[in-house]
């Protein structure tokens, strides 16, 4: 008699929490995603401070006390973790109508794939004598951060899912409007009542200018084709809000997206404040070690990012890097990015990905934290692949053969590590198909930003 294997227990473990898995409802057939109208960026970027802070509703608190309760309820676990351990640690929580997951972040996939996907990550791997182990470059995988959760006690874990879904709920206004800028996400009805920190400022010049374009454009036109001023205040249904017909009206705020123009390429970040990583798992403190320098002008060193990120052997993780940039910069400030979140970009395109990256650089200035999978397949300057990594975009352009590309800090240099292959340069640029890949491939498929 046979008895069964490890990965045969695990499948069927796989199984018995597919089918037991909760949804949370997101829509009547899109398994609790949300599917972007066009692969084409749909938006009007706006000329305009970041999107504020979100309040958090009543709703929204006890969305994050379910799930805090849902995480404490599993008992503590020391070592290795089981694939249904795992996936109760990846609980997933409806703010406000956006989908956030412990340890994923903000993501268009249903909570039952998520936890699938984290139940394999734990299940054993099958072992061959011709797999060569991929070296740990340096993020926390989906199983070493349910193994993490898993080790706390029930008390200490639900405070730590608290804190993290409090801090994305602070976000949501911010998650909506990307997903309706770029991806053509429409905005629930009465979104700037709820949202006020999403209106843009009519103080500046180039506000007031497109807030009369606007008005001109719609008394010559019952449908404007140019500037699409009502975009970000629209409900579903076509039809202004009494809100936002207020807003429309009253300064300083209005509920228009302000159109601008993005030059053809912009860097941010001085190519002399780098570093290279100085322990193999240490990609997280070293690209925070950048990231911070750019900001303080003043570089801490990668070892006292390290403490502040909780990095062990096992790596970082993106939701405390997301934590670190919001607590220890300025980036996150209104006259940047706001505050950074994480966000899923599984669903995205080059095109939609290449926008988010002119945004951010070019209007808010401010750095993205890359989160792709250290493979060769993806990465021509690597002798040899990694694991999940951190990068960190600071740039993108279109060359002259019409090519646009993303520019980011490398801090990987396998040299040092390993003296016989060829040196990688802190400073890179790659095609954005190459980039985006990179970050679908990592098993999160997200970043921060």
């Amino acid at each position: 008699m046979h008895r069964p294997r490890p990965r045969t227990i695990a499948a069927g473990a796989l199984i018995l929490l597919l089918a037991a898995a909760p949804f949370i409802p997101r829509g009547e057939d899109d398994h609790g995603s949300i599917a972007p109208s066009s692969e084409q960026p749909r938006f009007q970027p706006r000329d305009s401070s970041a999107v504020g802070t979100t309040r958090i509703t009543p709703e929204m608190r006890s969305e994050i006390e379910r799930v805090a309760d849902a995480t404490a309820g599993v008992p503590q676990v020391h070592g290795r973790i089981d694939p249904r351990t795992a996936a109760a640690m990846a609980q997933c929580a409806d703010l406000d109508g956006q989908h956030y997951c412990l340890g994923v972040g903000f993501t268009e996939e249903a909570p039952a794939a998520i936890q699938a996907r984290v139940a394999a990550d734990a299940a054993p791997a099958r072992r061959t004598a011709h797999r060569r182990p991929r070296v740990n470059t340096g993020d926390l995988s989906a199983r070493g951060e349910a193994k993490r959760l898993a080790a706390m006690t029930p008390a200490k874990r639900a405070a730590a899912t608290r804190r993290e879904l409090t801090r994305a709920a602070r976000s949501v206004g911010k998650v909506w409007m990307l997903r309706h800028e770029i991806q053509g996400v429409p905005l629930p009805d009465g979104f700037l009542a709820a949202h006020p920190e999403a209106r843009v400022s009519t103080t500046t010049p180039a506000a007031r200018a497109a807030v009369t374009t606007a008005a001109a454009t719609k008394s010559a036109s019952p449908t404007p084709t140019t500037v699409k001023a009502t975009t970000a205040a629209a409900p579903r249904t076509g039809t202004a809000s009494p809100s936002a017909t207020a807003s429309a009206t009253a300064a300083p705020t209005i509920a228009a997206s302000v159109p601008v123009t993005y030059p053809v390429k912009k860097r941010i970040l001085k190519r002399t404040q780098t570093a290279e990583q100085i322990r193999t798992y240490w990609c997280g403190p070293t690209s925070m070690q950048m990231i911070t320098w750019g900001w303080k002008q003043k570089d801490r060193g990668a070892a006292h990012w390290a403490s502040k990120l909780h990095t062990t052997t096992g790596g970082t993780a993106i939701t405390d890097m997301v934590r670190v940039v919001n607590r220890s910069t300025g980036w996150d400030d209104a006259a940047h990015a706001g505050t950074y979140v994480v966000l899923d970009v599984r669903g995205w395109s080059t095109a939609q990905f290449y926008a988010l990256m002119q945004k951010h650089i070019a209007q808010y200035r401010a750095p993205v934290i890359l989160h792709p999978l250290l493979s060769t397949r993806y990465f021509p300057y690597l002798p040899y692949s990694g694991s999940g990594h951190y990068q960190v975009g600071r740039g993108y352009r279109t060359t002259a053969d019409g090519v646009k590309e993303i520019g980011y800090f490398e801090p990987w240099n396998p040299q040092r590590f390993h003296p016989s292959v060829p040196y990688v340069s802190r400073v890179q640029w790659l095609p954005v198909s190459n980039v985006l890949a990179a970050n679908k491939a990592n098993s999160l498929h997200n970043i921060g930003l």
